[in-house]
């Protein structure tokens, strides 16, 4: 198998770009990306996207990709894993460039989430979750990480403080990002007096509905020694599935397909969860993060409350995460986190992230999940 390296990222500010049509949103970030690894062919594209057709009528997404960046008759393949997407996209382009299939690779994630009604966004999302037994009867993805959330802090001794704690941190990364949805801070009484969405889950515990696209290219080590930047490799991979459904897992606080992937990646990369030095993990929702960070071998099981009041996982904490502002300020357009969260790592790596760098990181991780942890991904990079 061969060494794979990213050289190339493009991602765009995230948010609700009524004026942007999908397919710009495809090329404006992979030209971006193309741009950046000063690469003059691309062998194969990958693009990530959970519901294009539910949030814009377009499905076929990868070949309209290809058609409006001119790089038809090129290879190029749309996955779908909900809100692991992205994630999944960029295991399938390691994959291809691993195995020599291709030598170049564009990942592309993107999602349009705007052009419908917050009904009907909802809708689509909740079609990740299982229909017969959960949707059909009224649950929501909000509903369901409330369930999550309260198992939780039932088991743990949590409170609606220890969920804030991380929006408000997680707010104060984005502030630093230029490219993030949102760039204000807030406090955790601003968390607590938001609306409640699903007890225990205020508006400000949940990531925000986004449009936005971002790309990397992917290439072989041989490729990368004559990339424009320093490249960047991919060490380790993992990837797994859990039950759909939240009512057949024996325990509401686990999320055993982030730590079968997390286990995955590491035995790849001959690394250990004390070796990461900066790491996007996913926090679709507050709770998200909390129960990530433990599946991940951050901190102990019930510590993960304790991580972001403490300053753990702040800037100049012993493990930043989510720096780039995470879903919750970053923005969260589904197709599009996972590879979003590589460029953060990259950029962090290159010593580029600016107000937000991590100094001296070195080794970086992400975490990319679908559905409630139905799907996840894990990816480790070193620079």
């Amino acid at each position: 198998m061969r060494d794979v390296a990213v050289v190339g990222i493009g991602v765009m500010r995230f948010g609700e770009l009524w004026e942007t049509p999908l397919r710009d949103l495809c090329v404006n970030a992979s030209l971006q990306a193309v741009e950046d690894a000063g690469v003059d062919r691309v062998d194969s594209i990958v693009v990530g996207s959970m519901a294009c057709g539910l949030f814009t009528e377009q499905e076929h997404v990868a070949a309209l990709a290809a058609d409006y960046l001119g790089l038809g008759p090129v290879p190029a393949t749309r996955v779908e894993a909900a809100c692991a997407s992205g994630g999944a996209a960029l295991r399938a382009g390691f994959a291809e460039v691993a195995s020599g299939l291709s030598d170049v690779v564009l990942v592309l994630g993107v999602e349009k989430m705007t052009d419908v009604s917050g009904d009907a966004t909802t809708a689509g999302l909740a079609t990740a979750a299982e229909q017969e037994y959960e949707t059909f009867y009224g649950a929501t993805f909000p509903g369901m990480s409330a369930m999550i959330a309260r198992a939780y802090m039932e088991r743990y001794h949590a409170a609606p403080e220890h969920l804030a704690a991380v929006a408000v941190k997680n707010h104060a990364h984005g502030a630093l990002n230029p490219l993030a949805q949102f760039q204000n801070t807030i406090t955790v009484d601003d968390v607590l007096q938001s609306v409640l969405v699903a007890d225990p889950l205020h508006m400000l515990d949940c990531s925000p509905v986004s449009d936005g696209a971002a790309a990397v290219v992917l290439c072989s080590a041989e490729t990368a020694r004559r990339a424009r930047k320093r490249p960047i490799r991919i060490t380790g991979v993992g990837f797994a599935t859990d039950t759909i459904s939240l009512y057949r897992r024996p325990d509401l606080t686990r999320m055993a397909a982030v730590e079968r992937a997390a286990k995955a990646a590491y035995a790849m990369a001959r690394r250990a969860p004390g070796d990461i030095q900066v790491a996007e993990v996913h926090d679709g929702f507050t709770i998200m993060e909390i129960c990530s960070i433990e599946e991940l071998g951050f901190v102990p099981r019930g510590q993960g409350k304790d991580a972001a009041p403490s300053g753990l996982t702040a800037l100049g904490g012993r493990i930043p995460v989510n720096p780039g502002g995470g879903l919750k300020a970053r923005g969260h357009p589904v197709g599009a986190t996972g590879v979003a969260q590589a460029c953060e790592i990259v950029t962090q790596l290159r010593g580029e992230a600016g107000k937000r760098q991590v100094p001296g990181a070195r080794i970086g991780l992400t975490q990319n999940m679908g559905g409630s942890a139905g799907s996840a991904s894990v990816h480790i990079f070193e620079a």
